[in-house]
């Protein structure tokens, strides 16, 4: 670790291990820039109060602004009070200390581990990062999020139409091994089935997660205008 560096420890989130990356800038004198929990306000302190006890890690970019910049860009926010879960949170700030772009991958992943969490928790959220922000900006934060989700849901989709698929054709598989006496292929065959209806019960949850996440943005944006 160096003076400018992007840097994060793991954390909990929302009582998941190890899926939540907290990210803030190295100052090279034993303190970091970083949105601060449960503040949520940008402010410099210990990297002890970062990592609360685990290991420290640091981001890399092939390209990326040189330490002083770095460090200028996050103690020109210092104060700051606007986090934002999904538009604008710790990583966000981070990467845009460091590369000039808000960007979070912890978003873009984050759709992937729905079936852990309960979507409801997020109004919350999703009423505070939308509140106070203009029509024209509340609806590109919402855009973004339901680009995310869309990709998200195109991926799984045919995942679960397929897994349904398969049921269909196992289970034609075992009435034909029936009709011929092979009791053993027919369980073979109902084995297979059972493994693709699980699947495709993780498949139908996540997209139904997907679907509330989106009722959810959808009623957030109307509610905020």
């Amino acid at each position: 670790m160096a003076r400018g560096d992007q840097i994060f420890a793991i954390r909990e989130f929302l009582n998941i291990q190890g899926v939540y990356e907290h990210h803030g800038i190295d100052c090279g004198d034993g303190t970091v820039i970083h949105y601060r929990k449960p503040s949520e306000t940008i402010e410099r302190t210990s990297l002890e109060m970062l990592a609360q006890g685990s290991i420290i890690y640091v981001q890399h970019y092939q390209t990326c602004f040189i330490p002083d910049v770095a460090v200028h860009r996050a103690e020109s926010r210092l104060g700051e009070r606007q986090y934002n879960l999904l538009f604008n949170n710790c990583e966000h700030f981070a990467t845009w200390c460091k590369t000039g772009v808000s960007y979070s991958q912890q978003v873009v992943d984050f759709i992937p581990v729905l079936r852990h969490v309960n979507v409801d928790s997020l109004s919350g959220p999703l009423k505070r990062s939308l509140s106070g922000v203009n029509q024209d900006e509340t609806s590109q934060l919402v855009n973004q999020a339901l680009a995310q989700i869309k990709v998200t849901w195109e991926n799984i989709q045919p995942q679960y139409t397929q897994a349904l698929h398969e049921m269909d054709i196992w289970e034609q598989v075992a009435m034909e091994a029936l009709k011929q006496n092979r009791e053993d292929l027919a369980r073979a065959a109902l084995q297979r089935k059972v493994k693709y209806r699980q699947q495709a019960t993780q498949h139908e949850e996540m997209l139904q997660k997907l679907a509330d996440m989106t009722q959810n943005l959808l009623s957030n944006q109307r509610s905020s205008q």
